[in-house]
Formats: C-alpha cells, sequence, structure tokens
C-alpha cells in the first residue's frame, strides 16, 4: 500500500509554474486526480522533498511524469532522523506518460526513513520543466 495514503507526511518543492499554486502546486501529486500535476518552474536543478512525521521503511517508489517533461536522470537520497544519509541511488526513467515504478537496490527494511528527497538535475524539457503526476512510496 502507498505510504502516503496512510501516514503524516509534509511536502516541499523547489518551485510552481508562474507561481500560481492553485493550479500547479505540490498538493496535485497526492490528490488521486488523473489530470492534475505538479508543474515545477523552468531551470535546473528541481527537486521534491518529502518528510514523514514517523520514520518508515522504504522498498520502492513509483512516479508518473507528463513525457516531454521528465527527470534525467533522478537521483533518490534518503535520510534517517538525524540527517544521517542511508541511501542514495540514481535512476533513469523513461520519457512517457505512464507511471514508472523504480525498487531500491538498496531497501531501507527498517523503518528508519524520515526524510526522501528526489532531485531532478534535468530534464527531457529544453527548459528543465518537470511535470509530475502521481508519487506514491512503499515500505
Amino acid at each position: 500500500m502507498n505510504l502516503l495514503e496512510k501516514v503524516n507526511f509534509v511536502c516541499s518543492v523547489s518551485s510552481v509554474q508562474g507561481k500560481d499554486v492553485k493550479q500547479f502546486g505540490k498538493q496535485h501529486m497526492f490528490d488521486s486526480v488523473e489530470d492534475t500535476s505538479w508543474n515545477s518552474s523552468e531551470g535546473t536543478p528541481q527537486w521534491v522533498v518529502i518528510n514523514f512525521k514517523e520514520p518508515q521503511a522504504i522498498t520502492k517508489f513509483l512516479l508518473q511524469f507528463q513525457g516531454g517533461f521528465v527527470a534525467k536522470p533522478l537521483s533518490v537520497n534518503i535520510q534517517r532522523m538525524d540527517g544521517e544519509l542511508i541511501v542514495e541511488e540514481t535512476f533513469y526513467p523513461e520519457d512517457v506518460n505512464s507511471p514508472q515504478t523504480f525498487p531500491l537496490k538498496l531497501p531501507v527494511s527498517n523503518k528508519e526513513a524520515a526524510k526522501i528527497k528526489f532531485l531532478f538535475p534535468s530534464s527531457t524539457d529544453f527548459f528543465g520543466r518537470i511535470i509530475l503526476y502521481k508519487i506514491e512510496i512503499y515500505e
């Protein structure tokens, strides 16, 4: 089950297109509405950070980008409550619209993941924009 549907968390993002939080804000990655999304502003890097209220176990995550606005590559950093880095991995999403699942090579099996950062150093978009419809995280 998607952790983000059952645990408390806070999300922050690097930017929002035109500062229009109502139309393009981070909340759209978690609203289960198919045609809403977080849209970043132009420029690189872009990022999404999720802080869990209670540490979690994480084995994989799912992202759904809009084709043409996909991260290339994607770095994931997972930290403990004290800020210690416990996972740092790089993934290579396809430039497609469909949801993509990424299993961690080093899953966090104990409930010790307090923060996960998705870093998008560049994009398939010439201007560096990222459009993300959905984030799911699984234990």
